[in-house]
């Protein structure tokens, strides 16, 4: 049977806080090139205004299963409705800010994705493991990737100013985030 990406299976393990982005806040973003899925390659670190950049493990693909045991690895399961949750309240954003997806797939994947799911926003395409490592972001391993822990980064002026971590669950995000900019304006 295939998977419905599109809702969260009850019992989903909960991730816990392993500090892994705790040094994150405060730091400044490295220049790093990052192929985006309109085929332009984007900087975060020379972006005006307010960045979110949300950082996800993997999406599924249509018609094929997931890794095995995807469901029993904490905060791993949630990128589609991670996805659509941004998408649907992309209107309620403050004009002045840039949101984007980033994970270590490669651009024709998320160009998939983001067709699919008719998203208003770019995905980036860590797959060189560029940004991660210089960040240091959290990361895991299955199947022979290297996926990144779910993750949110607000930036301004080039500097992570706020990070949701571990973020769960994923489809509350998006609302999480916009109620942070409400309260935290520039």
């Amino acid at each position: 049977m295939a998977a419905n990406y599109n809702d969260l299976p009850d019992n989903l393990p909960v991730p816990q806080d392993d500090g892994a982005a705790a040094h994150l806040q405060g730091t400044s973003l490295p220049s790093v090139s990052l192929q985006a899925t309109n085929q332009t390659v984007v900087d975060l670190s020379s972006l005006k205004g307010t960045v979110v950049v949300y950082c996800y493990p993997r999406t599924g693909e249509p018609g094929k299963p997931l890794p095995p045991r995807w469901d029993d690895i904490p905060g791993a399961r949630g990128c589609t409705p991670q996805s659509c949750a941004f998408r649907d309240r992309f209107a309620n954003f403050p004009a002045n800010t840039h949101i984007f997806g980033s994970s270590t797939q490669d651009t024709p994947y998320q160009k998939e994705l983001a067709d699919r799911l008719h998203l208003p926003y770019l995905l980036l395409s860590d797959d060189h493991l560029e940004l991660t490592r210089a960040l240091r972001l959290p990361t895991f391993d299955v199947e022979g990737m290297t996926l990144v822990k779910r993750l949110t980064m607000i930036i301004r002026k080039g500097v992570i100013v706020k990070v949701f971590y571990p973020v769960f669950p994923p489809n509350q995000n998006a609302s999480d985030v916009l109620a942070w900019l409400k309260a935290n304006p520039t």
